[in-house]
């Protein structure tokens, strides 16, 4: 430490180094970890920017695991051909175990896949090779010259160091431009050559499954070849031990093979600096390798299935990370749904160069699976101060990489950002997600699996209702074969953070404001009550999900509501529609679907059709970007519905009409039409309270509850919140222009003059006025059942929408006023219709997602 103290005091002097420098190497890089762990889970090892050195050093491994794969890969084809000749010479014998039509199916290419693994395997290990003696040469003489100067350095006096310091520096810079000639070794070619001769796969995998069949029949007939199949060992490895297949494994090995190429060269690329002359070469054998990966049937079962002991194949359906609730806390899994069970594992991420593994957790059967979306599910105070922490903090991080970036600093600091920052977001994938989705099994068993999507959540329940569906019975797994198959067959390989996504796929993402207006759908077989939820991707700095309200019962629900997201990184939009139950019920989806986000939506708006299965839905959006501001580290609680004006709600919901109006309109309108004395009788005021104060604390959880409560609690609620009006509904200035326009004797003027003052209300009252006229038109359409005239209305509603701007003495004078302004506009035939949200400047053209 103090040799290394006089050559930083000597490299500053001479302007070579800052202070920086120390800290860089003595920083603690330890991730601030909160009380909530996330679990053992283990963060796959990926490719982040660093320096050149640091990459090729990893280069340099994942070549030498690459090779170690390469070996182990033909012993496996070695060991396949090796009954091949046998065969072929019972074949001429009057008792062949195979034809020879057979044999040329059962072995058909494999000769092919040898020779050119066999070739590629030994021009690898060949430069290889020779890259170790290099650098194992450097290495020597690099150690050679420090103890040189290391031993001269104990005699000398302070200016004597310095100089020893000078010869240190030249000479370890010498040694470090000679390592990286040694590191850069050309292997591009060797990937290109392998990568074109891929076609001799396409053979193996049209032949495959004829193959498998003739493996499988004669298995079954034939004593011999099932003791041959049952058991083939492998030549000894380089550990001196023998591996044991059967037959049909090793002939899965050449379909592993496609898929972990494109693997690998997504691996070596990532560890090749873009400078390197290597980079185009393995970019282009990449592209031909993943074209290739891309032509194949990914449907096909021979690449999903496994097949067990008992000969039973199991096809993998669907995958995915998600949370799965156990008496520890939370804990991200990976989760396998196959054609007959659902297998629940713990991913254990291998070192640089080795395969990951797999660790069982939990199965269950999916016959008799009951299957139940539980609802969302609200954080703890605690927990959501955390979650918000926890954002704020990976926008920081975030805004630091993209300005690092931007000047091109490509150092460990940066990479231990990333580091960071993915570490961030996968406690976030751990602890956000609050929607569960709840399985039991008939063995009573049951599990509790958490999902930040509902749009993901459906597409695993709607996966699983399929198959539950088709399954009579189960057969039990071996589950160290099935569990041991995951690596092979899962379609995803890790948890999707949007710090592992490239760097380039930021132009193609959304940065700044998305708006989306849910209009309307149509297509609903029977009437019902509808809401809309709304998600976007992408980094979760931001609430990324909302939700329209309740619709009112109709075959063709309408909410003209405007959702506004601050987004970083989005790429797709999400919707889902449910029909909200009464009672108890769980609520139901009846259609989902998605879009593309497009960098080049207009601020204008822009207009689209939805196709959702039965439904449709219209809906508009457009984009602003824009750079965003930090969102906050403390977590804000809902502001209060009552006693806060009206136009302050309603423009934090985006309406024209504020929703607690809304629903409790709609839900007199659903239940209390013909309820006798309906807003004239009262309800439970103690309930009255309740439902105020939840509207208060959790609106969309008082929407739920308005469609439960007794229905005078729900009218009683509402009249509520208009006399809990800071200002009444009608502005107070108002108040004497409506009683001099009541006293013209001309019946047209009075009607000209009330209307031009409906008018001059502000946009959120006048809409609110002429939405609330109309529902109690409604409600006075129904007279001769619930007794409630126009006039009766009037009464009840008066008071509480029209006040003097100074309170008067002659309190029966100001009533009088106050029941004949509202009595006067209910009766009004040409009342306009209210808006319930803002106009929309959408583009005249309407355009229909495929």
């Amino acid at each position: 430490m103090e040799l290394f103290e006089e050559a930083l005091m000597y490299l500053q002097n001479e302007n070579v180094a800052g202070s920086d420098l120390l800290e860089e190497v003595f920083t603690d890089d330890s991730f601030d970890q909160s009380p909530l762990e996330t679990g053992p889970f283990t963060l796959p090892d990926v490719g982040t920017k660093s320096t050149s050195e640091y990459l090729l050093e990893k280069r340099l491994v994942v070549l030498r695991g690459i090779l170690n794969s390469e070996q182990l890969y033909l012993n496996e084809l070695e060991t396949l051909l090796m009954p091949m000749k046998a065969l072929k010479a019972t074949a001429g014998t009057s008792q062949p175990v195979l034809s020879c039509q057979d044999i040329q199916t059962v072995f058909f290419q494999v000769p092919e896949l040898l020779a050119l693994h066999r070739d590629f395997y030994q021009s690898l290990k060949a430069r290889l090779e020779g890259a170790t003696e290099l650098g194992e040469g450097l290495r020597n003489e690099q150690r050679q010259g420090v103890c040189r100067s290391l031993s001269a350095e104990q005699g000398l006096g302070n200016e004597q160091r310095q100089g020893v310091c000078r010869s240190l520096s030249t000479e370890q810079g010498l040694v470090v431009e000679q390592c990286k000639d040694h590191y850069k070794l050309s292997v591009g070619d060797l990937f290109q050559k392998l990568v074109s001769q891929l076609a001799t796969y396409r053979g193996f995998i049209d032949n495959y499954e004829s193959a498998v069949e003739i493996v499988r029949s004669c298995t079954q007939t034939d004593e011999r070849f099932r003791i041959l199949a049952e058991s083939m060992k492998s030549g000894k490895g380089s550990d001196n031990s023998q591996s044991e297949y059967t037959f049909e494994a090793l002939l899965y090995k050449p379909l592993d093979r496609v898929t972990k190429t494109t693997l690998v060269l997504h691996d070596l690329l990532s560890h090749t600096p873009p400078d390197h002359h290597d980079n185009p070469l393995l970019q282009e054998a990449l592209r031909i390798s993943s074209s290739f990966l891309a032509g194949l049937n990914e449907t096909s079962q021979c690449k999903r299935a496994v097949t067990l002991s008992k000969g039973m194949r199991r096809q993998l359906m669907h995958d995915g990370f998600v949370v799965c609730v156990c008496e520890n806390g939370r804990s991200l899994r990976h989760l396998f749904l196959y054609t007959d069970l659902l297998l629940c594992a713990k991913l254990k991420t291998g070192t640089l160069g080795r395969h990951s593994q797999y660790r069982y957790c939990w199965y269950t059967p999916l016959f008799g699976l009951k299957v139940r979306w539980a609802g969302e599910q609200e954080h703890p105070p605690e927990l959501q101060q955390r979650i918000s922490c926890m954002k704020a903090k990976m926008y920081h991080l975030r805004q630091t990489l993209t300005q690092q970036t931007k000047k091109g600093c490509h150092s460990r600091f940066v990479d231990r950002i990333h580091r960071k920052l993915q570490e961030c977001e996968l406690w976030l994938l751990t602890h956000s997600p609050n929607l569960p989705l709840q399985l039991h099994s008939t063995s009573g068993k049951s599990h509790t699996l958490l999902m930040s999507s509902l749009y993901k959540l459906e597409e695993w329940r709607e996966a699983m209702d399929r198959l539950i569906g088709e399954n009579t019975e189960t057969v039990p797994p071996d589950l160290l074969t099935l569990t041991n198959s995951c690596v092979k067959l899962r379609m995803t390989q890790q948890p999707h953070l949007e710090s592992l996504q490239p760097p380039e796929s930021a132009e193609l993402s959304l940065c700044g404001t998305l708006s989306v207006v849910v209009h309307a759908a149509t297509g609903l077989q029977q009437p019902a009550c509808v809401c809309v939820h709304v998600e976007v991707d992408g980094f979760e700095f931001y609430s990324n999900k909302a939700q329209t309200h309740s619709s009112f019962n109709s075959l063709e629900p309408q909410w003209n509501q405007e959702i506004s997201f601050q987004v970083d990184g989005a790429k797709s939009l999400r919707i889902v529609c449910v029909i909200q139950s009464e009672n108890s019920e769980e609520d139901r989806v009846v259609g989902h679907g998605s879009l593309k986000l497009d960098p080049a939506i207009t601020k204008k708006w822009k207009k689209l059709n939805l196709p959702m299965g039965q439904l449709d839905l219209t809906l508009s959006i457009k984009y602003l970007p824009h750079p965003l501001d930090p969102p906050s580290s403390t977590f804000t609680q809902q502001l209060p519905v009552f006693c806060v004006p009206i136009e302050v709600v309603s423009q934090l919901e985006g309406v024209l009409v504020p929703r607690v109006v809304r629903s409790c309109a709609e839900e007199v309108e659903r239940r209390g039409l013909e309820e006798e004395g309906m807003y004239r009788t009262s309800g439970s005021a103690k309930e009255i309270q309740l439902l105020k104060h939840t509207f208060d604390t959790n609106l969309r959880e008082a929407v739920k509850c308005v469609k439960t409560a007794e229905v005078n609690v729900v009218s009683g609620t509402l009249k509520l919140y208009f006399r809990d009006l800071p200002e009444p509904l009608v502005p107070a200035d108002l108040y004497h222009s409506l009683k001099n326009a009541l006293d013209l004797p001309d019946l047209t003027s009075k009607q000209n003059a009330l209307l031009n003052i409906l008018r001059s209300c502000p946009d959120v009252n006048r809409n609110t006025l002429l939405y609330l006229f109309h529902h109690l038109r409604k409600v006075a359409g129904r007279v001769e059942v619930n007794k409630m005239s126009v006039m009766n209305l009037a009464t009840v509603f008066g008071p509480s929408l029209l006040r003097p701007p100074v309170a008067r003495v002659d309190i029966s004078e100001e009533v009088v006023v106050q029941v004949q302004v509202v009595y006067f506009y209910l009766k009004c035939e040409n009342l306009p219709t209210p808006l319930t949200c803002l106009p929309f400047d959408t583009e005249d053209e309407q355009e229909t997602i495929m």
